[in-house]
């Protein structure tokens, strides 16, 4: 897998490198995820029902995502700082959306590192491709993920992101070993999610959100990640930031 990053790093056009890297990608995922295991039920079933509409609106959801008002956009440059992302580094955002942390991410781990932008919607892969090419991110591969599977192969990044999208996981247990198996041994699990605490959060959240902090904890923890530390972020009154690491051993 390395071998392959880098010789798509040779590849001169940018353009055909994102579409090289990303085809060499899908295929080592299918193959790779072709024996895996068939998911359990939903743990939330239809919470993404609005994402596969065909006739989402992308520009809709830019309003809604992209406003100062919401905690995670608002303090996007303190969470991309406190990752401590360095050069070189291979980073999956999974759940990329309309792709606010794509350029950050894009920068902070440099022409020698790779940003794999993730999602299950295919106009937010699309947004996300415009995005790169239009700013020249060379090292930036967005790819439609499944709802159970990150599909990218294993050992292949050294970092997740999983930002106001983990309660999103109608299968949490399969999501979390799809990304446990493409984290290298030693790579970091970073989960932004809502606060759900009955009597201080709000009605939405308690009906949106399926769970709170700790039970969110404990799923990841189940699935072989080991808690690092919950990093503290200014201006978050509604969001939580947990760093978990896939164990070396």
């Amino acid at each position: 897998m390395l071998i392959l990053i880098s010789l798509m790093q040779l590849v001169k056009n940018e353009t055909m490198k994102r579409i090289s890297f990303c085809l060499v990608l899908m295929f080592l995922a299918t193959f790779e995820c072709s024996a895996q295991t068939e998911p359990g039920g939903s743990l939330k079933a239809g919470i993404n029902a609005p994402f596969l509409d065909p006739d989402l609106n992308v520009s809709e959801w830019v309003e809604k995502f992209e406003v100062e008002s919401r905690e995670i956009f608002s303090c996007r440059e303190e969470i991309v700082r406190k990752m401590n992302l360095v050069t070189g580094e291979r980073i999956a955002d999974v759940g990329t959306g309309t792709g606010i942390f794509v350029e950050p991410f894009s920068d902070a781990v440099g022409p020698r590192g790779w940003v794999f932008a993730l999602d299950i919607v295919t106009k937010f892969v699309e947004r996300v491709e415009r995005i790169a090419e239009l700013k020249s991110l060379g090292n930036v591969t967005a790819m439609l993920s499944g709802q159970d599977d990150v599909r990218l192969p294993p050992d292949s990044i050294d970092v997740a992101f999983v930002c106001d999208v983990y309660h999103h996981f109608e299968f949490p247990v399969e999501s979390l070993r799809s990304i446990k198996r493409a984290l290298r041994p030693g790579g970091r699990l970073y989960v932004i999610d809502f606060e759900r605490i009955e009597g201080v959060s709000r009605p939405w959240t308690m009906g949106h959100v399926r769970a709170g902090k700790p039970e969110f904890k404990s799923e990841i923890e189940a699935a072989g990640f080991q808690f690092v530390e919950e990093i503290a972020v200014e201006g978050f009154k509604e969001n939580y930031f947990l760093s978990f690491v896939r164990p070396k051993s």
